[in-house]
């Protein structure tokens, strides 16, 4: 197979491919090379700090997250494509937030998991690039490899690394990534300047103080990381500056100005399920396995297990009001068979306990 050379592509090749992605429901696609050198040292000096937490696998791998190449043998661009997720139908996120007796979930996964919607729509755009051009090496990512989606994104001029580390974009940060590695040599797009200025909102507004420097999380003191990538117990002086957070946080970009012109996304996949967008704590709580399996089928928040979901929850009713259903929820649990749900109720009871006592 002849390969495709840069006067053997039509030149609206990358305008047609945008056009392409628009109608399966990606709000931009943009291409860049593969030089993440930059991207490269950045990741490594974060790992040397630690700052991955227990997230092993990202240190798994060598270079191929920041090699393309050696990830994918042929790879010399990278198509990187956005799709917004946020719910139209939602609660307001602030209101559900000040009402400690409500479970706050991350508004990425109160609808339909993103992973195989994505992956199949890039899927498409594939066999539409095939039609048009023939057969091409190529591989498609959506978080399921070592892959520096966000460097990517930033280089192919998606959007800007706002200082919470998400892209950003005029129309704010509610989106998800996935790539296309390929052996095409389509035109690359620049960069695009970055637009945060002395803004440092989202810096002060983390819960946990994780934004240790501009575009830098500590994971050991994120909410995202503690309440999803974290499998063990929550340390305890966290816990209290969880809230009611019981599935990922999404304060930064919350008080991020730009993301008053975001809109809802309009893919009903990503519509609210079950309520999760202002559900009561003690409700949720009650949850068995069975239901939380039956529920939380096709959803992000099923990979966390019905422990990790107690856990999150019971640190969130011991953050909250000392009512009785909270205690009687909590001491249904107290002797759960898994030492780790088991803890975190009686360190809720224990709270809830002393406040009612004035303690």
């Amino acid at each position: 197979m002849p390969a495709n050379t840069p006067s053997t592509l039509p030149a609206d090749l990358p305008a047609r491919i945008r056009a392409w992605g628009k109608t399966l429901g990606f709000a931009d696609i943009r291409i860049s090379d593969t030089d993440l050198s930059l991207a490269e040292h950045h990741f490594e000096q974060w790992l040397a700090h630690g700052y991955h937490a227990d997230m092993d696998y990202m240190a798994r791998h060598g270079r191929k997250r920041s090699r393309p190449a050696e990830l994918e043998p042929g790879t010399i661009r990278i198509l990187s494509a956005r799709m917004e997720y946020f719910p139209g139908n939602s609660r307001e996120p602030w209101s559900v937030l000040q009402d400690p007796a409500l479970g706050y979930v991350s508004r990425y996964a109160l609808g339909r998991d993103y992973h195989k919607l994505m992956r199949k729509r890039l899927q498409r755009l594939a066999r539409q690039i095939e039609a048009a051009v023939g057969p091409f090496g190529h591989r498609v990512f959506v978080d399921s490899a070592p892959v520096l989606e966000k460097p990517i994104a930033a280089k192919a001029g998606i959007g800007w690394t706002g200082k919470h580390s998400n892209i950003l974009t005029r129309k704010g940060s509610w989106f998800f990534l996935g790539e296309i590695y390929t052996d095409l040599p389509l035109p690359t797009d620049a960069p695009v300047a970055g637009h945060c200025g002395r803004c440092t909102a989202c810096i002060d507004v983390c819960p946990t103080g994780a934004i240790v420097a501009d575009g830098v999380v500590d994971a050991r003191r994120c909410i995202s990381y503690l309440t999803i990538e974290n499998h063990g117990p929550i340390p305890a002086e966290l816990r209290p500056l969880l809230g009611n957070r019981i599935y990922g946080c999404d304060d930064c970009q919350l008080v991020c100005p730009w993301n008053r012109f975001a809109r809802p996304a309009g893919l009903p996949d990503f519509d609210v399920r079950h309520g999760l967008d202002g559900a009561t704590l003690v409700s949720l709580f009650g949850w068995d396995e069975q239901t939380f399996l039956k529920r939380m089928e096709g959803s992000p928040i099923r990979r966390i297990g019905h422990r990790g979901w107690l856990r999150n929850i019971a640190v969130a009713l011991g953050n909250g009001p000392a009512s009785d259903a909270a205690l009687d929820a909590l001491r249904t649990r107290r002797s759960h068979p898994d030492a780790m749900v088991a803890e975190h109720a009686r360190w809720a009871i224990d709270r809830l306990e002393k406040r009612r006592c004035g303690g």
